[in-house]
């Protein structure tokens, strides 16, 4: 039973009571596992530009950026950076050195945040100091607070004027594939509230660097993850679960909630990427080279749909026509439906026009290297058709051995490589709400207070957030896919 304080609560967070109920059932059904058709591989849902494609959607792309569309770098920045220290603090819990923390110590003035940890420790009193001083420096409150700061403000990058951030890094790359034509440059990072003020003061301080450099002119924006899309906590009889103040607890939903960050953007078109998947200038090239590419298959792909999109409106269509719709559905979305050919002309014309209608992205994906995270596969739809979908593997039933055998197997792995298409050929915005698949959530156990809890994820931003989207999945260089989980990730030759 919820009291007067639970209601209030939920009305300051902008939650309703019908959505609680929901999320506790969910709790009680679990999520269906989804059904796979197979893994996507080349030829079979992910495409190979060949040398001419590439100047085809290049030139196109450039073509687009010359026009009057709004383009916006769309960048999730929120979340400490903890998880990237996690061997550092695990050292000074335990105090017991390993070949992480070795390496780690032994190529400390190779790190970009270098020179002002050594500034930190200059009041210190050894000229020799132990690496456990080194590492609370590097993390503590006392030092540069790194175990506390996201990854976006954190210095990962050195050159000859100075060391770069995650932040700085993506400001650069929106300026060599999304200035539009007037040299205008839109940028938007979702963050935390608490970090929200350091991200401001970062931007402000370097953007008249970068847009001295670059000749553009950049329009940075924040949001924050929004209060109304997290999730309650259930207990382990699947009722709410209370913290020590009696009020039920809730929990940020998982980055899937961001798909209301991205639909408040006013854009056409949307590139979507990781704070920590950033590389120094003298490795952009084929970042920038395939962004332009994945971009020029949207641009390319969307003109032609929003064409037989008004050729559908007209009326004026033939069999003929209707079937090289079909064809575009399937062989360039891969989009597929068994039952179309028991449909009436105008029945087809119907369904073809609300396949099409949808927003659209193009994902680049890289060779799997055995990286942990999503891949890409044809899934079947609660409408019975099949489409690419980029599935997580707890969305995978490991336990048909069909399954777990398309998952091993999968040729590609999704490095967080996106460019949307987000408004209609009438010029509309979509409302990406309604293309969410809210069957596609997973539920996890955690604690609090010493207290078991389950936790309730939303379907992912680029997974069941965009279920409903037109998809096309592309291949691109391994190369554009340097992230960084670990400290000593910093090392590798990407980021030296």
């Amino acid at each position: 039973m919820l009291t007067e304080q639970d209601k209030s609560f939920l009305q300051q967070k902008g939650i309703s009571e019908e959505k609680l109920n929901a999320q506790l059932e969910c709790f009680k059904t679990g999520f269906p596992w989804l059904k796979l058709a197979g893994a996507a591989s080349p030829g079979n849902g992910i495409t190979i530009p060949t040398e001419e494609d590439e100047e085809k959607y290049l030139a196109a792309w450039n073509t687009y950026l010359n026009g009057n569309g709004k383009v916006i770098k769309f960048v999730p920045a929120s979340g400490a950076a903890s998880r990237m220290f996690k061997d550092l603090f695990e050292f000074l819990d335990k105090e017991e050195k390993n070949a992480f923390i070795e390496t780690f110590e032994n190529n400390l003035s190779l790190f970009a945040f270098y020179k002002d940890l050594k500034e930190a420790m200059s009041s210190s009193d050894s000229n020799h100091p132990s690496i456990k001083t080194v590492i609370s420096t590097l993390l503590g409150e006392n030092g540069l607070s790194y175990g506390k700061l996201p990854k976006g403000l954190l210095k990962f990058h050195k050159y000859e004027d100075g060391s770069r951030t995650p932040v700085e890094e993506h400001l650069v790359e929106g300026a060599l594939y999304a200035a539009g034509k007037d040299g205008e440059v839109y940028v938007h990072f979702t963050v935390s509230p608490e970090h929200r003020p350091l991200f401001e003061a970062l931007v402000k301080n370097v953007v008249p660097k970068y847009e001295a450099k670059y000749g553009v002119k950049y329009e940075v924006s924040f949001s924050e993850q929004k209060a109304s899309t997290d999730t309650v906590a259930a207990n382990p009889d699947n009722t709410p679960f209370r913290g020590k103040d009696g009020k039920i607890l809730f929990r940020p939903g998982g980055h899937g909630a961001l798909i209301e960050n991205l639909n408040d953007l006013d854009a056409d078109i949307i590139f979507i990427k990781n704070i920590d998947n950033v590389v120094p200038d003298r490795l952009k090239e084929d970042t920038v080279k395939y962004k332009k590419i994945i971009a020029g298959v949207l641009v390319s792909k969307q003109k032609q749909t929003f064409e037989y999109l008004r050729l559908l409106d007209s009326g004026k269509y033939t069999r003929a026509q209707l079937q090289d719709i079909i064809r575009f559905l399937r062989d360039e979305l891969s989009c597929r439906n068994p039952e179309l050919k028991d449909l009436e002309d105008s029945e087809l014309a119907i369904y073809l026009k609300k396949k099409l209608n949808r927003p659209m992205r193009v994902c680049g994906m890289v060779r799997n290297v055995g990286e942990p995270g999503g891949g890409p596969f044809l899934a079947y739809n609660q409408d019975g058709t099949i489409s690419l979908q980029i599935l997580e593997s707890s969305q995978i039933d490991k336990n048909n051995a069909e399954y777990l055998q398309m998952f091993q197997n999968g040729t590609h792995f999704n490095p967080v490589d996106l460019v949307c298409a987000v408004k209609d050929y009438m010029g509309g915005k979509f409302d990406l709400t309604q293309y969410v698949d809210s069957q596609t959530g997973f539920i996890s156990s955690k604690s609090k207070d010493g207290k078991e809890l389950k936790a309730l994820e939303l379907p992912g931003l680029w997974n069941g957030s965009m279920s409903d989207w037109n998809t096309i999945f592309v291949e691109v260089p391994l190369d554009t896919f340097d992230p960084v989980k670990t400290v000593n990730d910093l090392l590798r030759k990407q980021h030296q």
